[in-house]
């Protein structure tokens, strides 16, 4: 079979895996929020995280923002009132760097749309390729994740690719028919997956690990840093002669004007790197280049923690579910991590890498509680952090009057695995928490029910 026909049957292939989900998920509503309306959530726990929980408070929603929150709090005449005594309520959950949107089956290609051709590619905006009508996305709101950093990918970190500049990051509700309903930014960061010296690769052609010679490797990495700085540099060349409005003796650049934000310290570089040496390169690199940094991966950050703490550097943590990177650490490291850098005064926050695992959010954050992160951190690493960190604490992360009512309303702690979800806001709108785990869930369930 040549190629072309390999492509063509493997996207078929993908096109019957997915239709089904996609027909069920039209068939049963979508999980899509219903209008926007006003709605009183009353007697409930309210965890502003601008202040003291309020005791048997209401939250007010009007026009997808939220109108009021108090303890002694009007009620409109016109509210559709949830009744929520005994449940509590939080601001939504924010994965702070996922796939969502972006991938469907990791394993089939024709359903990951994370990366493009190319090693610098700041124009492409991820916003662009998220499919809302995802499987994932429900599965992930149901466990009360509302929003989301969709961001490209390039060779580092979780992801695998061939990029170093994947493209711009973009925040999106986890609800909607069309982006345009789901986008909350367009652009947020600009992702940088920054080059490794690892010697050790995978050839392909005899299925077998290969050692590169480390003057090799050495070589191409030097080359990757020199042409991301020239890239900057030009690019702040360009914003001069864009500010000065002799545009008409040049061509258009897209990929200069799309790092313009960049140099001009509008947008930050949200840089991957897991390794002490690449964090520590990327930092000086970035304090050099006076460019904003947001660390994202950063398994070994806690061998730099003085250094990040010292340049004002945020890190967004991978999954702490996994073993540690480095052989010598300790069995916990994954765990110990984010409690180091809090206690050195650095922002955390937590991300999936991910779509599949982005429903595991709260427990990643969870984890590390029992081992030197406090329960307020961990559970505004997961809310408030994220949203300061990208520029968005004015919209999102709080239950405060006048931000976006992105809500959820539990019968517990939402970082428990036994806590449910029962009422999600997203974007002022009451939203279906119905998803394809909870159908096949309760299909298997009838099936056995019906066996006894």
């Amino acid at each position: 079979m040549n190629k072309t026909l390999q492509t063509l049957a493997c996207t078929a292939v993908a096109a019957l895996a997915i239709a089904p989900l996609f027909r069920a998920e039209a068939l049963s509503g979508g999980g899509a929020p219903s209008p926007t309306q006003t709605y009183a959530i009353r007697d409930a726990k309210i965890v502003t995280l601008a202040g003291p929980p309020i005791e048997h408070g209401t939250v007010v929603i009007q026009n997808g923002k939220i109108a009021a929150v108090g303890a002694s709090v009007r009620i409109p005449s016109d509210a559709q009132v949830i009744e929520a005594k005994g449940l509590e309520v939080y601001p939504g959950l924010f994965d702070a760097e996922s796939d969502l949107g972006l991938t469907e089956v990791e394993a089939v290609n024709a359903t990951v749309d994370t990366t493009e051709i190319g090693t610098y590619n700041p124009q492409l905006i991820a916003m662009t390729a998220v499919h809302p009508a995802s499987e994932l996305i429900p599965v992930a709101r149901a466990n009360g994740i509302t929003h989301a950093i969709a961001a490209p990918s390039g060779g580092g970190g979780f992801r695998g690719g061939g990029e170093v500049i994947a493209g711009q990051a973009s925040a999106i509700n986890l609800a909607g028919w069309t982006i345009d309903d789901m986008l909350i930014r367009k652009s947020v960061a600009m992702v940088v997956d920054w080059p490794t010296l690892q010697t050790r690769t995978f050839d392909i052609s005899t299925f077998s690990p290969r050692q590169r010679p480390f003057a090799e490797v050495k070589q191409e990495y030097d080359k990757h840093i020199d042409e991301l700085g020239d890239l900057l540099d030009r690019a702040r060349h360009y914003a001069q002669v864009m500010e000065k409005g002799s545009m008409e003796n040049y061509d258009r650049d897209l990929k200069l004007e799309a790092l313009v934000p960049v140099v001009e310290g509008k947008l930050p570089l949200l840089v991957v790197a897991e390794g002490k040496s690449e964090i520590r390169s990327a930092v000086e690199f970035c304090t050099k280049q006076k460019v904003k940094m947001i660390l994202a991966g950063g398994a070994e950050s806690y061998k730099v923690k003085d250094l990040l703490a010292a340049n004002h550097i945020p890190v967004i943590l991978g999954r702490t579910q996994e073993l540690p990177r480095d052989e010598d650490a300790s069995y916990d490291q994954s765990y110990v991590t984010a409690g180091q850098l809090n206690a050195a005064g650095i922002k955390i926050a937590f991300a999936s890498f991910n779509a599949s695992f982005s429903r595991r959010l709260p427990y990643q954050a969870a984890n590390c509680v029992p081992y030197g992160l406090p329960y307020d951190d961990a559970l505004k690493a997961v809310t408030l952090y994220p949203a300061q960190i990208f520029g968005l604490a004015d919209e999102l992360g709080t239950i405060e009057q006048g931000k976006m009512a992105d809500l959820i309303v539990t019968d517990g702690d939402p970082l428990a695995i036994p806590t449910q979800v029962k009422y999600l806001f997203i974007d002022g709108k009451l939203t279906s928490t119905d998803n394809r785990h909870l159908r096949l869930y309760e299909e298997y369930r009838k099936r056995y029910e019906g066996t006894k």
